[in-house]
């Protein structure tokens, strides 16, 4: 789901009434190319993650084309925010498939995250080479100090919505929910996917229980890791992150902090700070992390494979199941599950900065995260500034001869 946006967590509601006056297609249909140019400059000046992403879409699909009705794109945000995944990601590549069919959506979704995951590989094999100079390291080391702050963030914003649409008897529930997720990130690991599986079936049931639905049976798919290391197992971390990520954007972190670096030691504490600050500073979704962590598990190959693997879910989703979207929107198991699985997320964020600040170094790294703390949450400024300047903080600790680890 989209930081900041409403979270499913309410009674189940009907569907968006149909408008008359909606069209069916868009008054004026772009071309491949235009979908390719258009799509592609998101993908290349889309920084500071979904809001950003989903401001733009709009701008350039209703305001300035005129290619779908502010109905079209407000039904497209709320049904791509109830899919586990990268929101802004979806909402690309189905705003793309309203206008062009399933070509536009290849297209778009490919051209919108092209250009990100360019940028981010060649930044891995930067910051992951053995011959990294002092001060780009400690560039990186500040940088990443700073996450944990921004780990925070995502996870109030994510919660905030939840708890507030969420009537007052489901409260308890939504705390419960959040406080599993948050303990299952500091402390679980590999089992935060199964936790956040289990709060949305707990949801389910008790809101079917609530309504007089009768017993429950559900059979619920548990997914299981391959053996440790090779192949197998960077798939299946990089396609926890594309299908099993209820609440997308940060939740990502604790889905692959485990497995990247106690399970698989893919890299160091210190690295994957570093992956996930380049996946916030660079355009495009921050799922783009998992092409980092595919590089350092096996180099350019893992890094496409991954992105690859982590990708397909959402492409899969809107292709084949965007017709569908509306009857979605109004289904109540739909949004039950969701229920639990989103404050689960939440929760998960958050307890993700436990973990992520016990990866801190250095004593100076500490200083850099109350500064970026300050920034983010007393002052409320934007994250890709409060990395940068995390960054030149750690930069210049190296140049003056601090610590930078080994």
């Amino acid at each position: 789901m989209l930081a900041g946006a409403v979270g499913p967590a309410g009674p189940p509601t009907r569907s968006l009434p149909a408008m008359v006056d909606e069209p069916a297609s868009p008054v004026h249909s772009p071309s491949l190319a235009d979908v390719a140019r258009d799509w592609g400059r998101i993908g290349c000046l889309g920084f500071g993650g979904p809001p950003a992403h989903v401001a733009m879409l709009r701008e350039l699909t209703v305001v300035r084309r005129e290619w779908l009705t502010s109905v079209q794109f407000e039904r497209a945000v709320a049904a791509t925010n109830m899919l586990p995944g990268p929101a802004s990601t979806q909402l690309a590549i189905y705003c793309a498939w309203r206008l062009r069919g399933a070509r536009g959506a290849l297209v778009g979704g490919i051209c919108f995250l092209g250009p990100g995951l360019v940028l981010i590989l060649g930044l891995a094999a930067l910051f992951l080479s053995g011959s990294t100079p002092r001060w780009l390291r400690a560039a990186g080391m500040g940088a990443g100090a700073a996450v944990p702050a921004v780990a925070v963030l995502a996870g109030l914003a994510l919660a905030s919505p939840i708890w507030a649409s969420a009537v007052p008897p489901r409260r308890t529930r939504m705390f419960a929910y959040g406080l599993l997720g948050a303990l299952a990130a500091a402390l679980t690991g590999p089992w935060l996917v199964l936790v956040l599986l289990g709060c949305g079936v707990a949801e389910l049931s008790a809101r079917r229980l609530a309504d007089g639905a009768g017993p429950f049976n559900a059979w619920v798919a548990l997914a299981l890791g391959s053996t440790p290391g090779g192949v197998l197992a960077l798939c299946w971390t990089s396609l926890k992150v594309g299908a099993l990520a209820f609440g997308g954007g940060f939740v990502i972190v604790p889905l692959m902090q485990s497995d990247a670096v106690a399970t698989h030691h893919w890299m160091s504490h210190s690295q994957f700070l570093n992956a996930v600050a380049l996946g916030q500073v660079t355009p495009g979704p921050v799922t783009h992390t998992v092409a980092a962590v595919g590089y350092a598990a096996g180099g350019l190959p893992g890094g496409l494979l991954a992105a690859a693997v982590a990708f397909a879910p959402s492409f899969s989703f809107i292709l084949l199941g965007a017709a569908r979207f509306e009857r979605m929107m109004g289904n109540g198991r739909v949004l039950a599950f969701l229920g639990g699985a989103s404050p689960g997320a939440a929760g998960a964020i958050l307890g993700a900065t436990v973990p992520l600040t016990g990866a801190l170094s250095e004593g100076w790294q500490y200083g850099v995260l109350a500064g970026a703390g300050v920034w983010l949450l007393a002052l409320r400024r934007p994250v890709v500034p409060a990395l940068l300047l995390a960054g030149l903080a750690g930069a210049a600790a190296g140049l003056l001869g601090g610590p930078v680890g080994s």
